[in-house]
């Protein structure tokens, strides 16, 4: 039994009303209902549907993926040629331009109130929409200009390309042109999930929109971001569309087709060029790549008077920004060291000027990227830079590849400093391990060395520091203890009573504890609470210099990586000559007794937070009770909390203990516990 009319009815009540809200979602950006409810009307479509699939049409909007892969994409002859734009790259060009068009439509002001739609070139793939009584007959490439591919299966997937144009008026032939592409979020997301599945990612959008288009399974196309934005029109027929380019355009977006927002009509050529700045400045904030900005006549009626010329108009012209993407060839791979300790390869490459400098170096982020793109000397690659984003390597081009070239490996020594190179297991990121030696990490670790937390060295600033490292004056922490009033009092803005005073507060700072001088090292991930645990659970620092991983794993609050890297730092010859260094230099400490913790005491399996001022007794002490006595100390309450040791003003940690039903003790408690 067919589909009664009530039910014809509602299919087509819905089908309208699901075409209003993806034109204010996709085209004005502009929701109007929730997700859910947008859902509902679909998911009753979607069932009215199947239960009458001979209601179902070409232009329902649940049919932006449902055909079947094509075995071939089918040749389209343009009715109308899809023609290029000239281009022009210097203001000068562009002035000439305007002067032939000015000549040509014979104005004697020099055409100064011309006005021009203007608006950004996209970056994508140029492809045709033929629209027949409103519904999308067909979509297709530009091609060569003259004829195309069938895209139509792909176009329909497309949630910015309209399966039936809105409202009315519009003629019954009606062909509109314009830019597929990718915006940039899109794209890192896209790249990001593929190279988590071992896919082949994209160079760069641009590739992207055009690769997507010219699948032969829809379902593929469906599951890229593309957008797309329509800029001119083609064939019109049996319908008026206005004298203006730019009201053209304003009619096709009320037709529910999306237009770009940064669209304007300018006036004379300096109308022109103050868009093209304005753009330019805007460009690495658009969501989507430009090369560059496109200026039309808008009056048809001078475009036509106009004309063409070879396969461009003369009522047209695209302003190119300077090139984001050139070639050229890798002269070297080398590694830097940052001032973390972070080794980083960098192609070093023939000068090539792109993104408007010459570049000569450009990151290879990670020696896991180096390998992915798999760049060699020798090899010709694309380069890209936009705006003040550091130069990369795009790509290698490897139909250019020499014979004999080899995979660059990542080095076993510090470059800076011949140290090992370590790199942890899952980490992108291999890193010098000479922390306290290595020259290109040496600023920051002295900065970290002379901080409030660990040694307190009050007066010596970064700036100070950074003109001893520069000077090769401070090699390593130790050299700090041998400044003298009379070399400091000779530096630039410091004077005796400053000198003296720095001075004093370095002598001061030798007499320090174990815990501030671990923590001063800056041994990586060991921060004052992972340093405060181990002098409390070693009590000396021979102790520690000795202690083998698995030692380190029964320190509370330290695992196997951070085991691991105190051990590497400490394997490390240039790290515990600085050590030493610093010992002979008179920095000192009282040494503990050694923690003896209860393998089975009344605490063990037990997790304790610690907040509020307690009677009698400090945090840290508390903190070693429980240690002592088997249990943990964590720093945060989660349902994994066994007891929160609150003392007064015990604040909001004591409001989320009440919150999860977190036993709250308080010492006395706690001692009971430990009887």
């Amino acid at each position: 039994m067919g589909a009664s009319a009530k039910t014809q009815k509602r299919i087509e009540s819905l089908r309208d009303e699901i075409r209003y809200h993806n034109h204010r979602y996709h085209t004005l950006d502009d929701i109007e209902i929730p997700d859910a409810e947008y859902d509902r009307l679909m998911r009753e479509l979607q069932g009215l549907e199947k239960e009458f699939p001979e209601l179902v049409t070409a232009d329902s909007p649940t049919q932006r993926v449902g055909a079947e892969p094509s075995e071939t994409l089918q040749t389209v002859r343009h009715q109308l040629p899809m023609l290029s734009l000239d281009n022009v790259f210097a203001e000068e060009e562009l002035r000439e331009f305007h002067q032939r068009v000015a000549e040509k439509l014979e104005f004697e002001d020099g055409a100064a109130d011309l006005r021009y739609a203007a608006e950004p070139k996209l970056d994508g793939a140029a492809i045709s929409l033929l629209y027949e009584d409103g519904v999308l007959l067909r979509a297709a490439t530009r091609g060569d200009g003259a004829t195309g591919e069938d895209i139509t299966h792909n176009a329909r997937t497309i949630d910015s390309i309209p399966l039936r144009l809105i409202g009315n008026g519009y003629p019954k032939t009606l062909e509109v042109r314009g830019e597929v592409f990718m915006p940039r979020a899109g794209f890192e997301a896209y790249n990001k999930k593929a190279r988590a599945a071992g896919e082949k990612t994209f160079v760069n959008p641009r590739n992207a929109a055009a690769g997507s288009l010219r699948q032969l399974d829809p379902k593929l196309t469906a599951e890229r971001p593309l957008d797309m934005y329509v800029y001119s029109v083609g064939l019109v027929e049996h319908g008026e569309l206005p004298e203006q380019h730019s009201e053209i355009i304003e009619q096709l977006q009320a037709w529910g087709l999306k237009t770009c927002p940064e669209r304007r009509v300018v006036t004379g050529v300096e109308g022109c060029l103050a868009y093209y700045e304005a753009i330019g400045k805007k460009r690495d904030a658009l969501a989507y790549d430009i090369d560059g900005v496109v200026y039309k006549v808008d009056s048809l009626a001078m475009q036509r008077e106009l004309g063409f010329v070879a396969r461009a108009p003369r009522w047209a012209v695209a302003h190119k920004f300077p090139a984001q993407e050139e070639l050229t060839t890798v002269v070297d791979v080398e590694f830097q060291v940052g001032r973390t300790g972070a080794v980083t390869p960098v192609a070093r490459l023939d000068p090539v000027f792109v993104g408007g400098v010459t570049v000569s170096n450009a990151t290879l982020h990670n020696i896991d990227e180096l390998h992915r793109k798999d760049v060699r000397v020798g090899d010709t690659v694309i380069v890209r830079r936009a705006g003040d984003v550091i130069p990369e390597v795009v790509s290698v081009v490897t139909s250019r590849r020499p014979t004999k070239t080899t995979r660059v490996q990542l080095p076993e020594r510090c470059p800076v400093c011949d140290s090992h190179v370590m790199r942890e297991q899952g980490e992108a990121v291999a890193r010098c391990t000479g922390g306290l030696f290595c020259k290109a990490q040496r600023s920051e670790a002295l900065k970290h060395f002379v901080s409030r937390k660990a040694m307190d060295i009050e007066g010596l600033g970064a700036k100070l520091i950074e003109q001893f490292v520069e000077e090769d004056r401070f090699q390593n922490p130790s050299n700090i203890f041998e400044l003298t009033n009379e070399e400091l009092a000779k530096r630039e803005r410091m004077g005796e009573k400053s000198a003296e005073n720095l001075v004093k507060a370095i002598d001061a700072s030798k007499a320090t504890s174990l815990s501030r001088f671990l923590y001063a090292l800056g041994i990586r991930e060991v921060g004052e609470a992972t340093a405060q645990n181990l002098a409390t659970y070693f009590g000396s620092l021979p102790a520690i210099l000795t202690a083998t991983a698995e030692d380190l794993v029964k320190v509370p609050d330290v695992g196997p990586v951070v085991a691991k890297r105190i051990r590497d730092f400490l394997n490390e010859g240039h790290n515990l000559e600085v050590i030493q260094q610093l010992q002979d230099h008179g920095v000192h400490w009282a040494d503990t007794d050694p923690m003896q913790i209860a393998e089975d005491g009344p605490l063990t399996g037990k997790t304790f937070v610690i907040t509020g001022t307690l009677p009698g007794m400090t945090r840290d002490e508390a903190k070693a009770l429980i240690q002592r006595e088997g249990g943990k100390v964590t720093g945060s309450i989660s349902k994994k909390t066994s007891y929160l040791l609150a003392g007064e003003k015990a604040g909001s940690k004591l409001a989320k203990a009440q919150q999860l039903a977190v036993e709250v003790l308080d010492l006395n408690s706690l001692i009971a516990l430990l009887k």
